[in-house]
């Protein structure tokens, strides 16, 4: 970390979520205030989002894309679904956003980008992918918005010319990526609270489902499972010590298409008060 205590390295690991990741917009905004930074950080759909915000040290920069400009400019919508192939329009937040709208530090974000890490599912393998960037601006966009796409409403990526998804699909909570970078212990932002198990029930894919991507769909019919056991490793792990997590105390009223306002900016201050208190928690050691 960036900050007075320099015997802690921690990685840092964010979850996605969809419009829950205002929670974790809410945390990292706490630790930039506090001038809190990892000395590795690893993210998700969006997390990867956020994560790139507080990589670029720009405070209420990632608040601000996820609640004033979406009760602005309506980015989430099935117009954009039928229009553009994505339920989020991708003009607005890969490309206006960035350059034009809420302007995004490119130099600061590589002057530190070689510690940051976003997931996404590579359409080919069906297996996550860990990526960085750290020249290359339009890449660096070409790598969030693929680890942000979500199956089914939203057009694959390309990375590289590589086809890609949300990293979500394979690795939504990338801990144990984390720890194999050798890391000793982990920061882990959720965006569920403890116990929250999805209900939701896996299935075959339908073979016009992704048709070219034949082991995309056999990803996609077991990620539920798959995110219940990632769910059960965190809590494993936060047991044994071995990480910390910082997540909603309560069951969520967001959820991944959320465009209430009032709703949002509640989560949001939920994760600042809760990053404020790990940060509270951290400096009494």
């Amino acid at each position: 970390m960036e900050t007075d205590q320099a015997h802690i390295t921690s990685a840092l690991v964010l979850e996605g979520g969809g419009m829950r990741g205002v929670f974790t917009s809410g945390v990292l905004d706490a630790f930039m205030k506090h001038n809190v930074y990892f000395p590795y950080t690893v993210a998700v759909s969006a997390g990867a989002c956020n994560g790139m915000s507080y990589i670029s040290r720009q405070p209420r920069r990632a608040r601000a894309s996820n609640i004033d400009l979406l009760v602005r400019y309506d980015y989430l919508s099935l117009k954009n679904l039928i229009l553009q192939g994505s339920i989020f329009d991708p003009v607005l937040l890969y490309d206006r956003f960035p350059n034009e709208l809420l302007p995004f530090d490119y130099d600061t974000y590589f002057r530190h980008a070689a510690t940051f890490e976003m997931v996404t599912t590579n359409c080919l393998t069906g297996r996550a992918e860990y990526l960085s960037e750290t020249r290359d601006r339009q890449r660096a966009l070409d790598i969030v918005r693929a680890s942000s796409s979500l199956p089914y409403v939203s057009h694959v990526a390309l990375v590289d010319d590589t086809p890609m998804l949300d990293g979500g699909i394979v690795d939504s909570i990338p801990v144990l990526h984390a720890l194999g970078r050798g890391f000793s212990h982990a920061v882990v932002v959720c965006t569920r609270n403890r116990g929250y198990r999805s209900a939701e029930h896996d299935y075959k894919q339908p073979r016009f489902i992704y048709h070219q991507y034949p082991r995309l769909r056999v990803a996609l019919s077991h990620r539920n499972r798959v995110y219940n056991q990632q769910l059960e490793l965190v809590e494993r792990l936060e047991d044994e010590g071995r990480i910390s997590c910082i997540r909603p105390q309560r069951p969520m009223e967001v959820g991944r298409m959320e465009k209430d306002p009032a709703k949002l900016e509640r989560l949001y201050q939920e994760g600042f008060h809760e990053g404020e208190r790990y940060i509270e928690r951290e400096m009494k050691q």
